[in-house]
């Protein structure tokens, strides 16, 4: 669009007293603006005011990953289907999530390194308690310290025979270094997890 003493080309084919109605409407608007719109006190300068509630942080763990969310925060599990979950709760507050899969994603925790990332995230602190939720039936509890990928041609890999809840308490406590009595196990149906975190 080419500009002639400050109106466009297309102008000059639509009648003079359209062209200069058109213009002492735009210049009505911001002659006639409200002075204090200059200092967003007008209703399209206001800006919104800041929220002082924050909404909880939700952190996201898909399959083999650890991640870690503070106090008051929540935990997703998406897409629980044959995997487990673990979430350890600490006592200075806050928790570490886990998504435990049967099989190796890409770019991810093998099921056999999970609990040393767990121990890693947590750093030494004290754990309050520990809570394994998933497809319990469908894991051997040595799957946490020998991954089914890492057994060879010809290896036999161990198949689990039912729920062995007792069994994959045990090898999670000696993984994490705490007492069993602080590790839980429940089977639950396919689906997105979801884990609030407590306020400290």
């Amino acid at each position: 669009m080419s500009i002639r003493a400050g109106v466009p080309s297309y102008a000059t084919s639509v009648r003079p007293s359209l062209v200069v109605a058109a213009l002492a409407v735009a210049a009505s608007l911001v002659v006639g603006a409200p002075a204090h719109a200059a200092d967003g006190g007008g209703a399209r300068g206001a800006a919104p005011a800041a929220s002082t509630v924050s909404a909880p942080a939700r952190t996201v763990i898909t399959e083999g990953q650890v991640k870690e969310a503070g106090p008051g925060g929540t935990l997703l599990y998406p897409s629980v289907t044959s995997c487990l979950t673990l979430t350890v709760q600490l006592r200075s507050g806050g928790a570490v999530g886990a998504h435990a899969s049967l099989f190796q994603v890409p770019g991810e925790l093998r099921s056999d390194r999970i609990l040393d990332r767990i121990k890693s995230v947590t750093g030494g602190r004290a754990v309050a308690s520990v809570a394994v939720r998933g497809a319990v039936g469908a894991w051997h509890p040595s799957y946490f310290t020998k991954a089914i990928e890492s057994y060879g041609e010809g290896e036999e890999v161990p198949v689990p025979t039912g729920q062995d809840a007792a069994g994959i308490a045990g090898v999670v406590a000696r993984g994490l270094g705490v007492p069993t009595g602080l590790v839980t196990v429940t089977d639950v149906p396919d689906g997105d997890q979801t884990v609030e975190v407590p306020r400290s």
